[in-house]
């Protein structure tokens, strides 16, 4: 009779971390691309995965690169992994393959969003991102002592998160464009009390009736001294998170001695929406920019 246990055992998948890397495909001159990697397996939960661009020659042998976690928006509840904005989906080439071109790899991370799990789900997910990552830097070349997190407005929360509470590795700098940086006060149309914002469905329950936990998903709140270099850009003109966000966050930022940079953009609502489509070029040329000079050192010993 076959054994039961045994059987239970082979089925699953190799777990992500010893499971043999998908082969690399060219997806521009001199970039290459791994699609869909594993990363995580939660209980209950379907598979986290990544996508991966990666510059030139890496691997085994070869100097390692930088990188740069990407956090996709979405309110928390949608979106895709890969998906940088509407304003850049029709882009040749494509945003992460840009920067992958410039030398750093790209990482684009799966997170549970708010119908399947609440906070600090997310976040537990990108630090799980970053750890594989780490773990398997060898085999992919990357240096993830030299990590700047990317997120766009609901990633962009994430990824100040992740800048400012992850410490193994942690990263080196944070590109945050129209970001939140607080649920626990009201702004524009935003109630903390009410229970039906993508806010209180990341909690799972309103904003104002969480406390500790409001204030953990709150970079506001987190802000300190050895933060890592901040970039934050935003439009003056945002329907959806308003732009004080990013002005209180780069004031909290200031007082307390960490390194940022704020740029406030006319005329732009949320995701760069109003803006010609050579604005929103130098917005991500000057955040390309950034991440490239914070990147710029050697390679780290935490690699």
């Amino acid at each position: 009779m076959t054994d039961r246990r045994s059987l239970l055992e082979a089925i699953p998948a190799p777990h992500p971390d010893i499971a043999p890397l998908p082969a690399a495909a060219i997806c521009e001159p001199g970039v290459r691309m791994l699609r869909g990697v594993p990363f995580a397996r939660v209980e209950g939960s379907r598979p986290l995965e990544l996508d991966l661009w990666l510059p030139g020659r890496t691997g085994a042998g070869t100097v390692p690169v930088p990188l740069v976690l990407f956090v996709h928006g979405g309110a928390w509840r949608a979106g895709r992994r890969d998906d940088m904005g509407l304003q850049t989906r029709d882009w040749s080439p494509g945003p992460f393959a840009r920067i992958a071109a410039a030398g750093i790899a790209v990482a684009c991370a799966d997170y549970r969003l708010s119908g399947e799990a609440r906070f600090p789900a997310p976040l537990e997910d990108l630090r799980a991102a970053l750890s594989w990552l780490t773990l398997r830097s060898a085999e992919l070349g990357l240096d993830t002592g030299r990590t700047v997190v990317w997120g766009d407005s609901a990633g962009g929360h994430l990824a100040s998160l992740l800048a400012l509470t992850h410490t193994a590795p942690a990263p080196v700098g944070a590109v945050v464009w129209y970001g939140l940086s607080d649920l626990t006060a009201p702004r524009g149309h935003y109630d903390p009390q009410s229970a039906s914002t993508p806010e209180a469905m990341l909690l799972g329950g309103p904003p104002a009736m969480a406390g500790e936990r409001a204030r953990a998903a709150s970079p506001l709140s987190l802000a300190h001294e050895g933060a890592p270099p901040f970039l934050l850009i935003h439009g003056e003109e945002d329907t959806m998170v308003p732009c004080s966000h990013s002005q209180d966050l780069a004031t909290r930022l200031r007082e307390t001695g960490a390194p940022v940079e704020l740029r406030t953009v006319p005329g732009a609502d949320h995701c760069w929406y109003g803006l010609p489509s050579a604005r929103v070029e130098e917005i991500f040329d000057h955040s390309l920019r950034f991440a490239k000079l914070a990147t710029a050192s050697g390679p780290s010993r935490d690699s």
